[in-house]
């Protein structure tokens, strides 16, 4: 393990929040999308279902896109900025099945605090660990999906949004075959 179990959950979130702008689609097109999206994810608390908040998690997601292709420094200004901006004050909670973790923000603050503030916090172990190389970009030609490499070898190469690695063994395949006939 890399990172605490509660930090693996929240930088898989931020992942499949970013890859639902991936590859030019957007899978949170409307307030139903993010019901659907934050019941896959388990986000609990206090919600609104307007545009608004739509619109502060579309917000969000570019901030966070930025901050996977980030050098430390500017990660590190990000991440103090969506805490300070989001109020952030920690403390443990259980709740929903889950033993005690840290929150940094109440259950009643706005979804994109909420979500932005666990990303931030988890993004803090990824920085303070040394790990920023472990924040990756789908290496497939045809995609721009993020992804998180929490491989022991650190071999993980492509996302989980479609077929990527598939594609390209497939072709480096076809590739050793054709090269030898």
């Amino acid at each position: 393990m890399v990172f605490a179990p509660d930090t693996e959950v929240a930088l898989r979130t931020v992942v499949n929040l970013i890859n639902t702008a991936a590859n030019g689609r957007e899978a949170l097109a409307t307030v139903a999308d993010l019901d659907h999206f934050t019941e896959a994810e388990r986000f609990s608390g206090s919600r609104t279902r307007d545009a608004a908040e739509l619109d502060g998690v579309h917000a969000l997601r570019s901030r966070l896109a930025a901050l996977w292709t980030a050098d430390e420094d500017t990660a590190v200004a990000t991440v103090n900025q969506l805490l300070r901006d989001a109020n952030a004050l920690p403390q443990l909670i259980k709740h929903d099945g889950w033993d005690w973790h840290l929150h940094a923000t109440t259950m009643e603050a706005p979804l994109a605090d909420r979500m932005s503030t666990e990303a931030a916090m988890a993004l803090v172990d990824v920085i303070r660990s040394k790990e920023m190389d472990r924040l990756l970009v789908c290496e497939a030609s045809d995609c721009d999906a993020v992804l998180l490499d929490l491989s022991r070898n650190r071999s993980k190469r492509y996302c989980d949004t479609g077929n990527c690695a598939n594609r390209a063994h497939v072709a480096a395949y076809r590739a050793r075959q054709a090269a030898v006939r």
